[in-house]
């Protein structure tokens, strides 16, 4: 009995063996791994389906589109300067996102806060979050820079219209207002000293002459102040410490030397500058009246080539027909190079005392030059018909 148990015992352990090499526990191993698996699995689609069931919850309260199927078209202005709270702001209250905090994280998550740029938007209630932030973060579509020319020989109100023909501005009036008082402009010394004098309310703008000539590259969205700011900072690098030690030599004041720059720069070409600020140096010293019809024409408005008895009788502290010396200040924005040359007169006409000139062609701008008043009147004589023919063809007369 023994001996027989025995070998039942035997063929069961072969038989277990047998099981365990080639049966169900052959791969019982690899049904652990994989149970593990699959409970691994199950639970994360159950996590990844509670992710996106909270997402879109999320989603639907504070970055899907406030109405999908609103496409009416709103206006949305980014000012110039605008915080990315400010912005958030005001589109939540536009009704076109649902949380104005949840979007300025949004922003500032992506890296896209700083790049919203200032403009003109079109947007609409179907727009997500994320669609209105790509749209604020592209732009507008318009240039955010542009180049201004401003010409040697412009008067502020020149530049005005300029720069509302180039519509950088709206309208003028910001801009000529500040340019005719000047008080927003006392941080810089020259328009300092011109509003601590005692004729400063006497002049059409104090400003006028101050408005540096030269291409400018500005923002688009630049407003009066921050344009003329610009200009008059270009002004005060170009007049160098060279500069103002010889008006000093001269006895000149930066005002005075600008006030004839502007008159040499509207009354002749470049290659005649020098010698016609020779000429008005010569009638300085002499205490003669400057006799210069460009600056009865900056307080008249008139553009005729010759100007009569009548219209040279304006009462103004700009005539230099009936006021001795300078104008009470510029008539235009000089260039510099007219500036050197209010500087640096021609020696030698200065040394031969011209004291007069006229034109000679109004066409190419020629001058003649005289250093008698004989020989000044002769000079007229002959070329006044050409001046009186230049208006009558211009319908000025």
């Amino acid at each position: 009995m023994a001996k027989k148990k025995k070998q039942t015992g035997a063929l069961d352990e072969h038989e277990l063996y047998e099981r365990r090499r080639y049966g169900f526990f052959w791969y019982d191993w690899l049904w652990r791994v994989l149970r593990a698996a699959l409970i691994f699995l199950t639970s994360f689609i159950i996590v990844c389906g509670l992710c996106y069931s909270g997402y879109q919850k999320l989603n639907d309260m504070f970055f899907a589109p406030m109405d999908a199927q609103d496409e009416t078209v709103m206006p949305f202005e980014v000012a110039s300067g605008s915080s990315l709270s400010a912005v958030s702001r005001k589109l939540e209250e536009a009704g076109l996102i649902a949380n104005h905090t949840v979007f300025k994280y949004m922003a500032d998550f992506m890296g896209m806060g700083q790049k919203i740029q200032s403009g003109d938007y079109e947007l609409s209630r179907s727009m997500s979050s994320m669609d209105i932030l790509d749209r604020l973060v592209a732009g507008d579509g318009k240039p955010l820079t542009t180049n201004i020319t401003i010409i040697p020989g412009w008067t502020v109100e020149d530049i005005a219209a300029y720069l509302k023909e180039k519509k950088i501005l709206a309208d003028t009036t910001e801009f000529l207002s500040l340019c005719r008082s000047g008080a927003s402009y006392s941080g810089y010394y020259f328009i300092e000293e011109i509003l601590a004098r005692s004729d400063a309310a006497s002049r059409k703008y104090v400003l006028e002459g101050y408005l540096s000539p030269n291409t400018y590259e500005i923002y688009t969205s630049s407003g009066a102040d921050t344009i003329i700011k610009r200009l008059l900072s270009q002004t005060e690098a170009a007049y160098s410490i060279s500069y103002d030690e010889r008006a000093k030599e001269l006895g000149m004041t930066m005002d005075e030397v600008f006030a004839l720059a502007s008159m040499i720069e509207k009354e002749a070409k470049t290659a005649d500058f020098a010698k016609v600020s020779a000429v008005f140096h010569n009638r300085l010293k002499k205490n003669m009246t400057l006799g210069s019809d460009v600056t009865v024409k900056y307080i008249s408005g008139s553009e005729k080539m010759y100007l009569n008895d009548s219209d040279l009788a304006v009462d103004s502290p700009y005539n230099t027909y009936s006021h001795t010396g300078l104008p009470v200040g510029p008539i235009c924005s000089p260039s510099m190079d007219a500036v050197i040359a209010a500087l640096y007169p021609d020696e030698q006409f200065v040394a031969q005392k011209y004291l007069y000139f006229c034109s000679t062609d109004p066409d190419s701008g020629a001058l003649h030059f005289s250093k008698t008043l004989e020989e000044h009147n002769a000079a007229v004589a002959m070329y006044r018909p050409l001046w009186e023919e230049y208006d009558r063809s211009r319908g000025l007369n």
